[in-house]
């Protein structure tokens, strides 16, 4: 092995490692920057390499933080405190049924924004719910882990829900409607197996019957939030927030869908994007008479700041000669057939997604796809399976996503304490299943629908 590779390596690693660890509660934005800073000055990635990859991911971060603005917004209405009273009264003292809902709340934030802005959303909304109904912490932490895991893994389905596919989308020149066309059904599929197999897995720790809340917080928090000279919300009747907060998600949802017309008709998906968190940021201005200049305070910046540091490593190493061995690895096996390509490939993104995220795992397999001459659909179905790996199969340990640190983070912040026995007793079971099962639903459904 050359210098240069083995330094690009050692470069990458400690930089996982003290991403994994956060001495000190650091932001992970701050390794990934100090290790791309070191690629660059050792000359392994160029200002033309640098200006190759703000290209690429550029459009992809615009459209993701547009997303994540939303939720940010969404907050400030008080939806979260809304979301956890209509939680509370669709369960119906039912732990059971609330598990459900849970499992829907999770799958549909993830398709409206992404899969870091729907656990912003939703981990706190469970964690105020499950608060206020005074459940026990091994109680908690079945619908805190399972709301979770389907969080993140439901940014499979579109490409729109996750930041790192949006740049491989890029990478292989597919477009988001294609993605959606080839992905959606399989994925929801392979989703709804993994609800039904947690449950399975987690039934016993479910409460059969809810406590009733200690109080109502939706009235708790617009009581609390009333301004009479800001015209907020907090005076009016629950039925009329809940129409307004229809309103906002049936907003959120027409821009969703705009994205994919956008997507068809090769219009910018970015541009689309601003358009409708800018128009919900002067909404709300209006509605509550609040500047937008908070908005701007509470979104995570740091999450393009990583994106592009980590690309910078990846592309180091993609020049180093990474890719090539792993090209000269994997192409023998993925010529074998479209299978037990997708099988390898696939499994193969879920392995370094565990042991390295899957923002790097996910990047070096496309990369390495695009440099084996594939035809296009063997090319796309390969890619998609490498999503399946990224968003599913990386969720096995609890430091696979950049999504589960941030959730991990925010249960710190709340002082609940996940250790990871309560993670791995669940997800040693559902991950590897779902992950298979959704690999072979990819390949039956492109089979059926794309051959």
């Amino acid at each position: 092995m050359s210098f240069t590779i083995g330094m690009t390596i050692f470069v990458f690693v400690m930089t996982m490692v003290v991403i994994f660890l956060r001495p000190g509660g650091m932001n992970e934005a701050w390794p990934a920057s100090v290790g791309a800073l070191i690629i660059f000055l050792m000359g392994t990635v160029s200002l033309t390499d640098v200006a190759d990859i703000l290209s690429k991911i550029g459009g992809a971060s615009i459209t993701i933080m547009a997303t994540i603005v939303m939720a940010v917004i969404l907050e400030s209405f008080g939806f979260f405190h809304w979301a956890a009273a209509r939680l509370v009264k669709l369960s119906k003292n039912s732990g059971y049924r609330l598990y459900w809902y849970i499992q829907l709340l999770c799958f549909l934030m993830t398709l409206l924004f992404n899969n870091d802005g729907s656990i912003l959303i939703t981990t706190p909304i469970l964690i105020l719910l499950l608060k206020n109904l005074r459940l026990k912490p091994h109680e908690m932490i079945p619908y805190l882990l399972s709301g979770a895991l389907i969080a993140t893994a439901s940014s499979a389905p579109i490409g729109v829900s996750n930041i790192v596919n949006l740049i491989a989308l890029e990478i292989v020149h597919m477009s988001l409607y294609m993605h959606t066309a080839m992905m959606f059904v399989p994925a929801t599929l392979g989703l709804m197996f993994m609800s039904l197999l947690m449950f399975i897995v987690v039934k016993n720790k479910l409460p059969k019957t809810l406590p009733a809340s200690a109080y109502d917080v939706e009235e708790r928090f617009f009581t609390k939030n009333f301004h009479p000279l800001k015209g907020t919300i907090s005076v009016e009747t629950k039925k009329k927030r809940t129409a307004f907060m229809l309103k906002v998600l049936l907003f959120v949802f027409i821009m969703r869908c705009l994205l994919f017309v956008a997507s068809y008709l090769a219009i910018p998906i970015e541009l689309v994007a601003v358009l409708g968190s800018g128009a919900l940021l002067l909404w709300r201005w209006y509605h509550l008479g609040t500047n937008p200049v908070d908005i701007l305070k509470k979104t995570p910046w740091h999450i393009l700041i990583f994106a592009f540091s980590m690309y910078v490593i990846i592309y180091g190493l993609h020049n180093a000669g990474l890719t090539e061995m792993l090209v000269t690895l994997c192409e023998p096996i993925v010529n074998q057939g479209l299978l037990q390509a997708s099988f390898i490939m696939g499994g193969l993104v879920s392995i370094l997604s565990n042991i390295f995220n899957n923002h790097p795992a996910l990047m070096v397999g496309t990369i390495t796809l695009t440099e084996m001459g594939l035809d296009p659909v063997t090319l796309k179905t390969i890619y998609l399976a490498n999503i399946i790996g990224s968003d599913i199969g990386s969720l096995l340990l609890p430091i696979g996503t950049l999504a589960s640190l941030i959730w991990l983070h925010i249960l710190r912040q709340n002082n609940i304490k996940v250790q990871w026995k309560d993670y791995l007793s669940v997800s040693l079971i559902v991950i590897p299943a779902a992950t298979v099962v959704s690999l072979f639903l990819l390949f039956y459904w492109v089979q059926m629908v794309f051959a």
